[in-house]
């Protein structure tokens, strides 16, 4: 084993030891220094490397060179020389011993390292397969209760449904049975009214269909005198529009074409490239376009006007018209509007193809058409109440009134 090291010395300064350095070397060269002291610390050196193994220099080179300082540091001084560091530059043999320690060495870094990388894969894919396994658990706890949640909103859905459909259904059988019901009263009542009409005597009869025709010639008389009104505006109301859709327009189209010969009077045409007043001629052609726009608008506005005035006193008058009737004429309204009502509440029922009578005893035919007859009797006897209720004219008091 060979070592080599660099050392750095100095004279030591104090008298004691600046005379001992002077009694060694003064007169000698400065090669002759460098070689006594050198072969001195070579002499500790091999010393040194005699008493340690070569594993031992290897692996602590630091406190190799301090054993070298400590064991030569009383020689070199008691020559008046100071060592003020000493370290070991390399070490190396001949046989490639040190080699195989650096190899071996290495060798166990490599496999401490390997060892190092698989304990380190190996956790890794530990930890790996539980954050795969929390992942996959959590995913399909959730996949759980969107399942649960979905199964519970179709069970709600369907409940939901089947009550929505039972109230269809229910709405559905009460309104068939509402117009059956409906469609029954009224025919009943109807028919007891004539029953009714029928029983009274023909004194009454007479006198009554004297006050109904007496009615109906007022009624003739107030609608005449409505018509005679309403033509009056009708007339109004065509006058207004022969203005609005022909004289006004009429004069529009005089205003604007007046309008476009004045512009040419005051800027006739020139001919040749530049044209100077032809820039006026058109503002006062879209002038007279828009006063003529303006007259037609106008005249329809009035003539929409006088149209929604005639309509709104019609009606007016119709209304003062049917204030003027009396109980006999409102009700002979009443009695030809029934037939269309009975129409209108009958409509429900046109798909009917059989309706059963159910009552009577022991099943007699004639039996059941005796209770027939009696609850259609006692059914119409409620229509009179009715009519009173909606319109407030008493059927009877009508009919038996002198």
């Amino acid at each position: 084993l060979m070592s080599r090291g660099v050392a750095q010395v100095k004279v030591m300064t104090d008298v004691e030891f600046l005379s001992a350095a002077c009694e060694q070397f003064l007169g000698r060269s400065v090669s002759d220094i460098k070689a006594t002291i050198l072969n001195t610390l070579e002499g500790h050196l091999r010393a040194i490397l005699g008493t340690l193994s070569v594993e031992s220099i290897y692996q602590d080179r630091d406190q190799f060179a301090a054993l070298v300082r400590e064991v030569a540091a009383p020689d070199v001084g008691r020559m008046g020389i100071e060592i003020l560091s000493f370290t070991i530059k390399d070490l190396y043999d001949k046989v490639e011993y040190l080699d195989s320690l650096g190899r071996a060495q290495t060798a166990n870094v490599m496999r401490d390292a390997d060892i190092g990388v698989a304990e380190a894969e190996r956790d890794a894919g530990i930890r790996e397969a539980e954050c795969n396994k929390k992942m996959m658990d959590t995913k399909f706890e959730a996949d759980g209760s969107i399942a649960d949640s979905k199964r519970k909103f179709e069970l709600l859905q369907a409940e939901y449904q089947q009550e929505v459909n039972v109230a269809l259904a229910d709405s559905q059988l009460a309104y068939t049975l509402q117009a059956s019901l409906l469609l029954t009263v009224a025919s009943n009542r109807t028919q007891h009214y004539i029953w009714n009409v029928a029983l009274v005597t023909s004194a009454e009869a007479a006198k009554e269909n004297q006050k109904i025709k007496a009615e109906d010639l007022e009624i003739e008389v107030v609608g005449r005198k409505r018509a005679i009104e309403i033509e009056e505006q009708e007339i109004i109301r065509n006058e207004r529009k022969l203005d609005s859709t022909i004289r006004l327009p009429a004069e529009a189209e005089a205003y604007r074409v007046q309008k476009i010969a004045e512009g040419e009077r005051e800027c006739p045409p020139k001919r040749g490239p530049a044209i100077d007043e032809l820039p006026n001629r058109q503002v006062l052609e879209a002038q007279a376009a828009a006063d003529g726009i303006r007259g037609i608008g106008n005249a329809k506005a009035a003539a929409l006007g006088a149209k929604g005035d005639a309509e709104a006193e019609g009606l007016l008058k119709m209304g003062e018209a049917f204030a003027q009737f009396s109980d006999a004429a409102k009700l002979n309204l009443i009695l030809q509007s029934l037939p269309s009502l009975a129409a209108e509440v009958a409509a429900p029922l046109a798909q009917t193809k059989e309706i059963v009578v159910l009552g009577g005893s022991g099943g007699n035919a004639c039996s059941n058409l005796e209770d027939l007859g009696r609850n259609l009797t006692n059914l119409a006897g409620t229509l009179p109440p009715a009519i009173r209720a909606l319109t407030g004219v008493d059927i009877s008091q009508v009919t038996g009134r002198d």
